[in-house]
């Protein structure tokens, strides 16, 4: 049974989240500011934690990035869970480490579609099916780690970073639009909000972009999508490129 640490300071909130969790059979445990979300994320491991932004001792922000910064709970999807709606707040969030935004009032059947979602990601080995494509030119998947050979260089990735990187891969030098990579690799139906696509993207150019704001292989092809254009072989690392062995998972902060 999946188990989910709900960290938030609404008692109601809470509440209703953690019954339709338990009916939707998941183990659910509480936490009602950072200091003790933090404390009980270390001890219980979850399988996946539900994130207020908005939290007494600790804020969600703060916590998120300690979350993502501790080896032993830098694995867990956070969904995070927030009355703060604007597209700044987001992508806040997301620089800080989490996986998912879910805005309050929200309806029950969304929560659970993307619990789920993030779940089956999380659990996800990537396996080469017939006519998958894990290598091309100077890029090279690798599922067991969640890591990318990239011009010889190897390159650590979150776990969503993988997957996005995973379904450009598949049809590199085509466009790929964002509805596409929101049901690929978010697990859901698509809706207007691509902020969340952009500041992952974002996420992966610093990592293997020259010049992340100047892309030269992740395009973004305007009005259409995103385009993964790779060179046919290997060749070397651009020169101005930092000389590092290799790129941590931490995301950019701002």
């Amino acid at each position: 049974m999946p188990r989910i640490l709900v960290i938030d300071d609404d008692a109601a909130i809470t509440e209703l989240v953690k019954v339709n969790l338990e009916l939707a059979g998941y183990d659910v445990s509480e936490a009602n500011d950072g200091v003790k979300g933090q404390a009980l994320a270390i001890q219980l491991m979850p399988d996946l934690i539900m994130l207020d932004l908005m939290l007494p001792r600790v804020d969600g922000l703060t916590l998120c990035q300690r979350l993502r910064r501790d080896e032993r709970t830098s694995n867990i999807p956070i969904l995070m869970l927030t009355a703060l709606s604007q597209t700044q707040d987001k992508v806040e969030g997301f620089n800080a480490g989490a996986d998912d935004y879910l805005t309050k009032p929200f309806e029950v059947q969304e929560m659970l579609a993307r619990v789920r979602a993030l779940l089956r990601r999380a659990d996800r080995l990537p396996q080469a099916a017939h006519g998958e494509i894990l290598s091309y030119g100077p890029l090279t998947l690798i599922p067991e780690r969640f890591e990318a050979v990239w011009f010889g260089q190897t390159i650590k990735l979150t776990h969503l970073e993988f997957d996005l990187l995973h379904c450009l891969l598949q049809r590199h030098g085509q466009t790929v639009s964002p509805s596409d990579i929101l049901r690929e690799v978010w697990g859901y139906d698509p809706d207007d909000d691509i902020e969340t696509i952009r500041v992952h993207v974002r996420h992966l150019r610093t990592k293997l972009e020259p010049d992340p704001r100047h892309p030269k292989y992740i395009k973004t092809v305007y009005g259409a999508g995103y385009c993964l254009e790779l060179p046919p072989t290997d060749g070397k690392l651009p020169t101005s490129r930092n000389d590092r062995n290799e790129v941590t998972a931490s995301p950019p902060q701002g």
